[in-house]
C-alpha cells in the first residue's frame, strides 16, 4: 500500500515537472508591425480586434491579439480605421488557420 502511494506521488509529481516544461517551450515573439482594429480598419466581419500586420518574405501576416479586445488600452488608440506602427511582445500560436499572439507587452512607435 505505501508503496502504491509513493508512486502515485512520484507520477503525480511527474506530470507537474513535464507541465512546467511545456510551458517554458513557449517562447515571447517580438512583432513589428502596423497595428490596426480588424473590423474597422480591415473591414472583418464581426466584432473588434487589434491586429498587427507583419512584413515576411514580402508577404503581409496578420497576427490576431488574443486579449480583451476593446477593455485593452492600446486597443482605443487604433479602433475607427486608424493604424499605427508599433511593437508586440507575446507568444504566437496557430488556431483555425489564423495567427494569434497572447501579448506581454504592445507599445506604439513614437513620433
Amino acid at each position: 500500500m505505501r508503496s502504491m502511494l509513493f508512486a502515485l506521488a512520484g507520477l503525480i509529481l511527474g506530470g507537474w515537472l513535464t507541465a512546467g516544461v511545456r510551458a517554458d517551450d513557449k517562447k515571447e515573439t517580438t512583432l513589428k508591425g502596423t497595428v490596426q482594429c480588424a473590423k474597422c480598419a480591415l473591414k472583418e466581419p464581426g466584432k473588434c480586434v487589434t491586429v498587427i500586420q507583419v512584413k515576411d518574405a514580402g508577404k503581409t501576416v496578420t497576427y490576431y491579439l488574443d486579449d480583451k479586445g476593446t477593455n485593452e488600452e492600446y486597443h482605443e488608440a487604433v479602433c475607427g480605421g486608424e493604424t499605427k506602427e508599433g511593437t508586440v511582445v507575446g507568444v504566437v500560436t496557430e488556431k483555425d488557420g489564423k495567427k494569434w499572439v497572447k501579448p506581454s507587452k504592445v507599445e506604439y512607435a513614437k513620433k
